[in-house]
């Protein structure tokens, strides 16, 4: 009980801070969670390693569970996974029970984030102490694996491989370093450049570049239309909440939530996946699928309890693999860099005090977010009508210090910062999407050094197929993970062919 020693009550009012800002960033459209989170990360800098894993899990609660907001009032899915609220949310705000809506979205958001972290705490542990076991062969073969599952998930199969190569390949940039098995020489870099990249990219400066910086361009590009008064749905009036609309309901609750978990933990997945999925089983069990799309609550609580319940999912593979489960746990990884601490299969067990502070505070960030979310649903909603034309300068401004103050006072930090949002950005257009390409980038030193090292220690290729059992089984993965991918693209293919023949 030693870790009660760091739950002092700055620890707890960090972590409801990082809720509410959550809260506000999920509710404005074209704000994420991943934002939020990569937003404050230099935040983190000065505060002790559970202080600042607090702020940042209660942002990353909030940013979930703020997207719910703009999908009921506005018919705008706050966070991308925020989707399949819009589908029943809306309507019935439409039909005069918009703060019924949000506090059936709230009741499922505060079930599916406990679910989750109830998972989290019985198996993550679990999963990390059989990945003790494994050899560099294995360890490298997970990433390939995980890169396999980001890339074959993508929108496109091809642009998501690509980007996780590309990322891997920007991993690889500066020296190389001979501790690493390397030769001490330059990599991928110009002479006029290695005195700024001999360590290569620094990694926060990259995501909140690629996070930040880019959804504001993209905004920006956009022309940030400010959503008007009219938009907007009152919630002075309406149909009261009860919970009695949750009778008959606990088997929808509970498979969404575990479909969301589940998600939550396969690598770069994201939410939109989990609320999609839950949504659909939702509609094929349901009794009247006829309702789903038109108000019905049952839609609410699979989407909302799906997308509650990755958070603690996509925690998993992070704390147990040191493989991210999401963009926004991706970005996580920046706080362990801070503070010198590496995740992965002995991160548990070597720091336990500090895996139940980070329990504790997850089940605490759900908490404070019901509580905030269903006293004060009328006051959050109002911040979608707050102009952002004053909130970017300020969020740019954050980037800026961020960037510049968190490896003391570099300034081609910042322009490593302003290099990766334009190319965020740009990225987007050509088809390259950031979830894959981050994540290779933060795996592929990892999988550099575990490739070197498995052949410093067994001379050839053919041991990472003989290794062990484990190394086919995971084989057995890689494949099946591609064979999928190609199933499902032609499927969408076909299908897409089929409606444009019908239209």
């Amino acid at each position: 009980m030693e870790f009660i020693a760091l739950l002092s009550p700055e620890y707890f009012l960090l972590a409801a801070v990082g809720c509410l800002i959550g809260i506000i960033f999920g509710a404005i459209p074209g704000m994420t969670a991943t934002m939020a989170v990569a937003v404050c990360l230099p935040l983190t800098y000065s505060l002790e390693l559970q202080q600042g894993l607090a702020l940042l899990l209660g942002l990353y609660v909030g940013g979930i569970s703020g997207g719910m907001v703009p999908a009921v009032l506005l018919n705008l899915p706050g966070t991308p996974s925020s989707i399949t609220t819009t589908f029943d949310g809306h309507p019935m705000a439409k039909k005069g029970e918009p703060e019924r809506a949000l506090k059936i979205c709230i009741v499922a958001s505060v079930f599916g984030g406990l679910f989750s972290a109830i998972l989290l705490f019985f198996f993550a542990p679990l999963l990390a102490d059989f990945a003790i076991k494994f050899s560099y062969i294995e360890k490298f073969l997970i990433i390939f694996f995980a890169l396999t599952v980001i890339a074959s998930l993508s929108k496109n199969v091809l642009a998501g491989i690509f980007s996780g190569l590309l990322g891997v390949l920007l991993s690889l940039v500066g020296a190389y370093e001979i501790s690493d098995g390397g030769n001490g020489e330059y990599r991928l870099i110009t002479d006029s450049m290695e005195d700024y990249l001999y360590a290569g990219f620094a990694l926060l400066p990259v995501l909140i570049g690629l996070f930040g910086l880019a959804t504001i361009f993209d905004e920006a590009e956009k022309g940030i239309k400010e959503n008007t008064s009219e938009d907007q749905v009152a919630l002075s009036k309406g149909k009261r909440f009860k919970f009695n609309v949750f009778k008959g309901q606990g088997v929808n609750l509970v498979r969404s939530s575990f479909i969301g978990t589940f998600v939550g933990m396969l690598p770069g997945i994201g939410g939109s996946a989990a609320s999609v999925l839950s949504y659909t089983q939702q509609k094929n069990m349901s009794k009247n699928p006829s309702q789903m799309g038109k108000g019905a609550p049952e839609g609410l609580i699979a989407s909302e309890s799906a997308n509650n319940g990755l958070t603690g999912g996509a925690l998993i593979p992070l704390l147990s693999l040191g493989i991210p489960g999401d963009s926004t746990t991706a970005v996580l990884i920046g706080a362990f860099t801070l503070q010198g601490l590496q995740v992965g299969p002995l991160f548990i067990g070597e720091n336990l005090e500090m895996w139940y502070a980070m329990v504790v505070a997850l089940v605490f960030a759900n908490l404070v977010m019901f509580g905030l979310m269903y006293f004060a649903i009328r006051h959050i909603a109002k911040v979608v009508m707050v102009p952002k034309y004053i909130l970017y300068p300020i969020i740019i401004m954050m980037c800026v210090i961020g960037a510049y103050a968190i490896n003391y006072g570099i300034m081609f930090d910042v322009w490593t910062l302003l290099i990766f949002g334009i190319f965020g950005w740009a990225a987007t257009k050509i088809g390259i999407e950031a979830a894959p390409l981050v994540i290779g980038f933060i795996l592929g030193g990892s999988a550099e050094v575990y490739f070197v090292k498995s052949i410093e220690s067994y001379g050839n290729l053919t041991i990472f197929f003989t290794k062990s059992p484990i190394a086919v089984v995971l084989w057995i993965l890689i494949i099946a993970s591609l064979v999928f991918s190609v199933v499902v693209h032609r499927r969408n293919k076909l299908q897409a062919a089929l409606e444009e023949a019908n239209a």
